[in-house]
């Protein structure tokens, strides 16, 4: 009964991952689009990251210096 179960365990696995193929070319094109991205803007998340760290007078890891008055 184990084996029957890490057997059914494995073919579930192999299922799931056979999904994950790799991107085609013609997919590409929308994963690059600026939507797709992690920080869409990179100037207005370097702003925003400031703001927050100029009112929470402290600094996070994120390189941005300054503390909390603002003026940097």
């Amino acid at each position: 009964m184990k084996n029957i179960k890490q057997l059914f365990a494995a073919i579930l696995c192999v299922v799931a991952l056979s999904g994950c193929a790799e991107v085609k070319p013609w997919q590409r094109n929308i994963l690059a689009q600026q939507e797709m991205q992690i920080v869409p803007d990179p100037v207005e998340s370097y702003v925003d990251d400031h703001i927050y760290f100029s009112k929470e007078a402290a600094t996070g890891g994120k390189g941005v210096g300054g503390g909390g008055c603002g003026c940097n």
